[in-house]
């Protein structure tokens, strides 16, 4: 197409173009997610039970839950508010892991080869789960993005075949298994991001992935702790000034400090399930946390 010289207003339209465009850009670059650090096993040895005649308290899931300093996860601060005379408390979670890959990597069937009756589960995922599933940037990490039965079939970065399920299909598949076990589940919605909008953290996830976990803990008899609405709430209680110093990172990883945050969250839902008593075993550190009465729990049937 031809176009004048002169034609100074066809001009400023193509400049106001550009100028959109690289916006757009440099806007998308800097909403970025935080990076998901993949924790190699060859560096790290999985935690184990101290004394097999007592129960245990299994904690699966992210980096949320557990991660190498200077970040920390919550299930690494969670034992001090347990009797750990009268309770195990094992910390199993690992970095980059999803509801997907935590199962496809064997690490969940390893937890259920030492899994008995009476033990307790708290499980988390939804982090790792986003992104689209046949991606290979997304490294071989996110579920589909649903809670029912479909299934896709893909080839893996490393060229072997998987069949991809909905995150609710694996949540369900948790708690179904740790019942089995004739041990109880209990369900955590994933802890939510520092994303603020108009003085409210940006609840993103619930729509989804706090839906479908609370759906799978009522499939299958499970308790369910909406984690990311208690803490959430609390963020607000707070303020985005005195909120900042509990992220390592710009939205999504804890400081020690925010670690210790969110595990006291996990107990002030803990204290507020009737069923099952985990409560029973709190140490004297958890005395001064009160049931959280700002959002529902769910009991296990």
């Amino acid at each position: 197409m031809f176009v004048a010289v002169g034609d100074k207003t066809y001009m400023r339209r193509i400049l106001l173009l550009l100028l959109i465009i690289t916006t757009a850009s440099t806007i998308s670059a800097q909403v970025k997610d935080d990076a998901r650090p993949v924790v190699d096993d060859s560096k790290t040895t999985p935690a184990q039970v101290r004394d097999p005649k007592l129960p245990t308290l299994w904690i699966v899931g992210d980096s949320t839950l557990n991660s190498n300093a200077p970040l920390r996860g919550w299930g690494q601060e969670l034992g001090q508010f347990f009797d750990q005379t009268k309770l195990n408390v094992v910390n199993r979670a690992i970095g980059g892991r999803s509801s997907r890959t935590f199962q496809v990597e064997g690490r969940w069937d390893k937890v259920l080869a030492e899994m008995k009756r009476g033990d307790f589960v708290l499980l988390q995922f939804g982090h790792n789960d986003v992104g689209k599933y046949d991606d290979p940037a997304a490294k071989d990490r996110p579920s589909l993005h649903s809670e029912g039965d479909e299934t896709a079939e893909i080839k893996r970065i490393d060229g072997k075949m998987e069949t991809v399920h909905s995150f609710g299909w694996y949540m369900r598949k948790y708690g179904n298994d740790t019942r089995a076990k004739g041990a109880t589940m209990i369900f955590c919605s994933m802890v939510p991001h520092k994303d603020w909008a108009d003085g409210h953290i940006v609840r993103k996830e619930r729509d989804q992935w706090g839906k479908w976990t609370a759906n799978a803990a009522l499939a299958t008899h499970a308790a369910n702790i909406d984690l990311n609405e208690i803490i959430a709430l609390e963020f607000e209680a707070l303020g985005p000034e005195r909120v900042a110093p509990l992220f390592g990172d710009a939205r999504t990883h804890a400081t020690p400090a925010g670690a210790l945050f969110n595990a006291r969250a996990v107990i002030e839902g803990v204290k507020a399930l009737k069923d099952p008593k985990l409560f029973r075993y709190l140490s004297a550190a958890a005395k001064d946390i009160k049931p959280t009465a700002k959002t529902n729990v769910s009991s296990a049937k």
